[in-house]
């Protein structure tokens, strides 16, 4: 059996989640990889959760990642790590930015935000957290949240950094690329 690895991408409605895995797929197909992805929404356009499997490896056979699968997983904000954690596999790596974005029932008053994620995640699991949404206006637009993101997540392949910037380039709208091609090498040289 040929060794895959699974990220998963999780998000809410708005963050870019989808932009994130078309680079991360495209990316890793110009590597030479056979590549799954599975998009999940929720109620994305009503700031629901998004979640994006991407699997790549010699031969993969199903998008899907099962709980205790993924190698990565990319949370662009607290409350979706800490839903994803339980698809973590033992030794795998969540890279998260620290932003919290309130649920529509923390909105309503139903529920409360849970306290100390980023504690709680820490304490079991390999976590590297940032605030990506400060990187991200530091690099031109708090849109490039994903884009800071994938740059952090990408020093964590064994893809080299200049196919990267290559997939960035060939990915993004003209119109954005600047902004995000910062963005990226913000997050890469975190």
């Amino acid at each position: 059996m040929s060794k895959t690895t699974n990220i998963m991408i999780v998000g809410v409605g708005g963050q870019g989640t989808l932009l994130a895995s078309r680079i991360l797929g495209n990316c890793v197909i110009g590597e030479g990889f056979d590549v799954k992805v599975s998009e999940v929404h929720g109620m994305s356009q009503r700031g629901g959760s998004v979640v994006t499997y991407v699997k790549y490896g010699e031969k993969v056979w199903s998008p899907i990642i099962d709980k205790g699968e993924a190698d990565i997983i990319l949370a662009f904000e607290l409350l979706e790590a800490y839903r994803a954690l339980p698809y973590l596999k033992s030794g795998g790596k969540i890279i998260v930015n620290d932003q919290k974005i309130n649920p529509m029932p923390v909105i309503t008053g139903v529920k409360e935000y849970p306290a100390d994620i980023l504690g709680k995640l820490k304490s079991s699991v390999n976590v590297t957290s940032l605030d990506a949404l400060s990187l991200a206006k530091q690099a031109g637009s708090i849109k490039a949240v994903n884009v800071v993101l994938m740059g952090v997540m990408a020093k964590n392949t064994s893809i080299p950094y200049e196919k990267w910037v290559e997939t960035v380039k060939d990915t993004v709208p003209p119109k954005f690329l600047e902004v995000n091609l910062k963005a990226f090498e913000t997050g890469y040289n975190l």
